[in-house]
């Protein structure tokens, strides 16, 4: 091979960082490499990347093969040990056009492998320019980094340090630079987003940064954040929420679960109450909105009870896109050293919570048959309506935000009519 392949695991933020670290990289004179951008959530998202380095290796056996992102921070040795991996750069490093022009020489040893330093060390989060998100439609920009929350099951603080937050004007110059590239819909990316701006002279909020980007740059059609801590939600958030069309009827929420027992034993600080009396007052605003949500099956001391709330919770919020996790021991969180879970158990809790997670998905999807949608065509054949449900759309063109018409849905996604994708 020739030139730099990035793969990319996880979240918006690693797909955001992924076209910094390959313009990094090309800027340093890097060719014939693989970088994998790894994800630490689950041990899953870790196995999954050791699967692909090793596939990388196996069919690229001249390249060199770099790894970093979250896991590669929190376990930096394990990887540096894998005979495949040339280098293991840390999630500072990789964002530095320096580290890839130091990489040792291949076959050395996994201790001179690592680029690796303290995460918790970093204090600010420079603004990366880019201009282009490699096979997406949607613009992410990433406006803050790392986490001051310790939630039990987490290991991301470890992998991404303390929160900082990238000041406003220099977001404003990256949606500017998005949009005048032909990106529709921007998307605010962070570890924990509605953090943002603690840091930052003035104290300005993620709601207050969405206003401003709305207002300075009337090009933006469709403003979208990609996930929040409901309990952080500011009164300028509510603001868009009611007034602004610009900004989409979706919020992705970190629920994690709705047992008031198991939250605490998270060290979340929102309570099942929290999450109700936030959506329903979204909707007072906007009704009609929609809400995706993450949760977790199987964490440890969870009962039947405590799963079955979860799933109460889930159906009265009515969350038309859940992601279900089955709880995954991170070594080093105080969860992991609770009393866990038999893993068939915690399997089988996850199947019952993806259910009624189906179930939901799918009351939203025949809630909106007959009803007209502006959808945003995605590069393969599909779109997502204002409120991020997913339309087939053959025959539209990628990038185009297109009126249609919702006729039906398979449980999945939505079907639509189009004459134009007709005509095609």
């Amino acid at each position: 091979m020739s030139g730099i392949d990035v793969i990319t695991f996880g979240c918006r933020l690693n797909t955001y960082e992924s076209e910094v670290m390959k313009a990094e990289a090309v800027k340093a004179g890097l060719d014939n490499a693989i970088v994998v951008n790894t994800c630490a959530v689950t041990g899953e998202a870790v196995r999954q990347a050791r699967q692909a380095i090793r596939r990388a290796r196996r069919e690229n056996p001249a390249a060199r093969i770099i790894v970093t992102g979250c896991a590669a921070q929190t376990e930096a040795e394990s990887f540096a040990a894998m005979p495949e991996v040339d280098a293991v750069l840390g999630n500072e490093e990789k964002l530095k056009a320096e580290s890839y022009r130091r990489l040792p020489d291949f076959g050395v040893a996994s201790e001179e492998k690592l680029r690796v330093n303290d995460i918790m060390s970093v204090s600010e989060t420079a603004p990366q320019m880019v201009s282009h998100i490699d096979g997406h439609v949607r613009g992410f920009l990433q406006v803050q980094n790392g986490c001051d929350h310790r939630c039990t099951f987490c290991i991301i603080p470890y992998g991404r340090g303390n929160s900082r937050s990238v000041p406003m004007g220099a977001v404003v110059e990256q949606a500017r630079r998005l949009v005048e590239n032909g990106y529709r819909e921007i998307v605010l990316t962070g570890v924990d987003a509605t953090s943002y701006g603690a840091d930052l002279p003035g104290t300005p909020t993620l709601g207050l940064l969405a206003k401003t980007l709305l207002k300075q740059l009337p090009e933006i059609q469709r403003l979208r954040l990609s996930s929040i801590d409901s309990i952080e939600a500011d009164r300028h958030l509510f603001d868009l929420i009611a007034d602004q069309p610009r900004f989409m009827p979706h919020l992705h929420l970190s629920l994690q679960h709705g047992d008031d027992m198991i939250l605490k034993r998270m060290k979340r600080r929102h309570s099942s109450a929290d999450a109700v009396a936030f959506a329903t007052q979204v909707r007072r605003l906007r009704p009609g909105f929609a809400f995706g949500a993450d949760m977790i099956a199987g964490f440890p001391t969870e009962t039947d009870e405590m799963a079955a709330n979860s799933a109460r919770l889930a159906e009265e919020i009515g969350i038309a896109h859940l992601h279900v996790f089955p709880y995954s021991p991170r070594p080093g969180t105080p969860a992991a050293r609770m009393p866990q879970l038999d893993r068939a158990l915690v399997k089988s809790r996850a199947a019952a919570l993806r259910a009624v997670a189906e179930r939901l998905h799918a009351d939203h999807l025949g809630r909106l048959l007959g009803s007209r949608q502006t959808i945003l065509v995605e590069m393969n054949g599909m779109a997502h309506t204002e409120d991020f449900t997913l339309v087939a759309a053959p025959g539209l063109a990628p990038r185009s935000l297109v009126e249609v018409t919702i006729t039906g849905h398979n449980g999945r996604h939505l079907e639509m009519h189009h004459a134009a994708a007709t005509a095609a």
